[in-house]
This record gives structure tokens, sequence and C-alpha cells, in this order.
């Protein structure tokens, strides 16, 4: 019976732990927009930026632990440092349209301890291409 008993407290014990290190915070990003249009860029016109501000409206401070972009044409700079509740933050979000002509449709998944513990925003836009190379017309070749 004794074994019973500790094996029992053991396990509820174990239990604990675990349930206790799965549970999310109640910290809550409340973003102005999960989405950001950038209309038609120019290729040659270098990395655009768009920030995605955010509030923690939950009654726990807020961790991002990860945003991850969907490809390495962007680039995403977050807090580090816990956003408490009330306060604001912003992930900032850069694409760089070089040797990407088209349209373009880039998810940024952020990841953090609060509720709920993933969410997805968006970039999206079209890169106009560069212009081809103009040959030279042939009255402007020197021959040899």
């Amino acid at each position: 019976m004794k074994k019973l008993i500790t094996t029992a407290v053991i396990l509820a014990f174990i239990t604990g732990c675990l349930f206790g290190q799965t549970q999310q915070k109640n910290g809550k990003a409340i973003f102005v927009t999960e989405s950001h249009d950038f209309g038609s860029i120019n290729e040659t016109g270098g990395p655009v930026t768009f920030v995605f501000d955010f509030t923690n409206t939950g009654t726990d401070p807020l961790v991002l632990k990860n945003v991850q972009a969907s490809c390495g044409c962007t680039t995403p700079d977050w807090p580090k440092e816990p956003i408490l509740p009330g306060k604001k933050g912003s992930i900032k979000v850069t694409f760089n349209p070089s040797g990407r002509p088209g349209n373009f449709v880039k998810q940024i998944t952020v990841t953090s301890d609060g509720n709920p513990g993933s969410q997805v925003l968006e970039i999206k836009g079209m890169v106009i291409p560069k212009p081809a190379p103009v040959p030279p017309k042939p009255d402007t070749i020197k021959k040899k």
C-alpha cells in the first residue's frame, strides 16, 4: 500500500511539473494590422520596411520567443525583452526585392509565451523588374 501511495504522489508531482511547463501565460499581442501591402516597388529601389505595432492586452508580461519569416528575403527584428501588460511593442520587417520581380506574399510567424502562442503577419506587393540592358546599336559597335 505504501508503494502505491508513493508511486501516486510521484506521478502527481511529475504531471504537475510537466503541466506547469506547458501552460501559456496570459500575455496577448493585439496588432494594429496583421497585413501590409507595399504596392508596387522597384527591384532596384533597395529594401523596404514596415513596422507592425502591437499592444500587450493580457495580464502577464509577453515574451516574443521567435519571429520567423517564410523566406530569406524578409528579415524581422523584434523586442527581446518582455512587453509588460498595457505596453506597446513593434516588429520591424524588411523585404529585399533584389532578384525577385513579380508579385510576392510573405508570412512572418510570431511565436510567444502568450495566448495565442503563434500568430501570422503578412506582407505583400509587386516588384517591378529592373529594365533589361539595351544592346548597343550596330553602327556604334567598333570593328577590328
